[in-house]
């Protein structure tokens, strides 16, 4: 088998460590692998401490000068390992039919499939680029969202682009992911002042504030969905107040709530809900938007993906905005995007593994993709 292989190429990528955020070896092993084909490759360092430095990786390759643009993206960080696995996760090893390694379906193997499928696609047929960050997996804050700066500055504009994030459920190709929702963090507060639990009158308990408050906002009915996205959901996902004492009233309650939202709202305006909710019970609320819900509606770029998948597969996608954020989130102000990769079953498990003839598959099905949006 060539080294130009998707095993090849997967097991060359899953040998490098890459715990977001990603820097080094795995950019260098991405970058020799692009070069020969004849991509003018950019990598950058973005970003500082906590969330930095993050390296990111543009690559492109022109074709003929008023050819259509078609861009891979993806990233090459990877969640930690973790304990427990039968073998090393950073040394790629088959075992059966399965490759197995940290990043096998996310998304180093569909990675390798991108770059395979180059060789199925000559450079006259169009310009080809890749979008490739190494904090995805991280806060996201000096990966995509800075490759886009880049990408402006030298005025790279794709018509289409797939995200390789691994979206099969049951079988490759079952579904593809043509939208998500939005979501927003916020964290909540009610300042009192302490005092002694059997002096109440001299202290101002902000527990009860913070419960009925959060009361609140658990009954908030945001809506009932859309055509294609599920409803809205607000959880809570933390409680806090931190007192050691049984015997003293705390000076402060917190709590933390999460909103995945669909296309009838903005994270902006669930966030001024949320904070009025919170000042109407003595209350702060601090929001944290993550990402706006997108939706790349059916049409030309949809059917050219179901039609490969189902010229490789014989399966039928599914077209979905279930799940959670990607960098789809970001690259959607840039063009019409669309997410599909391998079967998502062991990401972020220990034994992370991809079926090895699946690799060949997405491979053969990313070729048709590009060279139907480049015609």
């Amino acid at each position: 088998m060539s080294d130009a292989s998707p095993l090849a190429l997967a097991q060359r990528l899953i040998a490098c460590p890459s715990v977001t955020p990603a820097t080094g070896s795995v950019f260098d092993a991405m970058e020799a692998m692009l070069t020969p084909l004849g991509f003018e490759v950019l990598r950058t360092i973005d970003g500082e401490a906590p969330d930095g430095p993050v390296e990111n990786l543009l690559a492109t390759r022109n074709g003929p000068e008023g050819s259509r643009h078609f861009a891979f993206a993806g990233h090459l960080d990877v969640v930690p390992p973790g304990e427990g696995w039968t073998s090393d996760a950073f040394e790629p090893e088959i075992r059966g039919d399965l490759l197995y390694g940290r990043g096998a379906v996310d998304m180093k193997g569909s990675i390798a499939c991108m770059v395979a499928a180059l060789a199925d696609i000559p450079a006259e047929a169009g310009t080809i680029s890749f979008i490739i960050t190494g904090d995805e997996e991280g806060p996201a804050r000096h990966g995509t969202l800075a490759l886009m700066d880049h990408m402006a500055t030298r005025d790279i504009v794709p018509d289409l682009c797939l995200v390789g994030e691994p979206t099969s459920v049951n079988r490759l190709g079952d579904m593809m992911k043509i939208g998500r929702r939005g979501s927003v963090n916020i964290f909540l507060g009610v300042d009192g002042v302490q005092g002694h639990v059997a002096y109440p009158h001299l202290a101002d308990n902000p527990a009860p504030k913070l419960v009925a408050m959060l009361a609140e906002l658990d009954a908030l009915v945001l809506d009932e969905g859309t055509d294609w996205f599920q409803p809205s959901n607000l959880e809570i996902t933390e409680m806090a107040i931190g007192n050691p004492a049984h015997n003293v009233i705390p000076a402060k309650a917190e709590a933390r709530i999460s909103i995945r939202f669909n296309d009838l709202h903005s994270g902006a305006s669930l966030s001024e809900k949320v904070i009025a909710i919170a000042e109407s019970h003595g209350g702060w609320a601090r929001p944290v938007i993550s990402g706006e819900p997108f939706l790349t509606a059916p049409g030309r770029f949809s059917d050219m993906l179901a039609d490969a998948i189902r010229a490789e597969t014989g399966v039928e996608p599914e077209l979905s905005t279930g799940g959670g954020t990607s960098d789809a989130r970001f690259l959607k102000n840039v063009c019409p995007v669309i997410e599909f990769g391998l079967n998502n079953a062991t990401m972020h498990k220990r034994d992370e593994a991809v079926a090895v003839v699946d690799l060949d598959v997405l491979t053969r099905i990313y070729a048709r993709v590009a060279k139907a949006a480049l015609a």
